[in-house]
């Protein structure tokens, strides 16, 4: 097993993109509202929990997502900046959970609970070089 011992709870994650076409709902065929889509904002933050800890991986390996319970809680209009920021709270194994928010600048707009698994990153392209075949 991968020594994941600088993994630890209370590590944070944050990453920004600013609320443009591409990312709004129309685009993303989430609806047809002028607002940042609920894809573009899970995007962000598994973008955020992947700042967390995927430098701190040993070689060869990084995360996956496996898991999302989010709410999108707001909406956000074209323009504004979005920040997604995600803090490690559990490390079980190779299962990693953090807890993640976003936030426009005015208002909270989404939050949940997002989980990664660590893998070996060969392995897994030798898994999934197999499943294409």
């Amino acid at each position: 097993m991968a020594d994941l011992s600088k993994l630890t709870p209370g590590l944070e994650g944050t990453v920004t993109a600013q609320v443009a076409p591409p990312r709004m709902a129309p685009a993303m065929g989430s609806g047809n509202a002028p607002v940042f889509a609920s894809p573009s904002m899970i995007a962000l933050m598994e973008g955020a929990c992947v700042a967390c800890v995927e430098h701190l991986l040993p070689p060869d390996h990084q995360s996956l997502g496996t898991h999302l319970d989010v709410h999108h809680v707001a909406a956000t209009p074209d323009g504004l900046t979005v920040t997604a920021k995600a803090r490690l709270t559990a490390v079980e194994g190779r299962k990693l959970t953090f807890a993640v928010e976003a936030h426009d600048g005015v208002e909270t707009i989404g939050k949940g609970v997002h989980t990664r698994i660590v893998v070996d990153t060969p392995r897994f392209m030798a898994r999934l070089a197999a499943k294409a075949r």
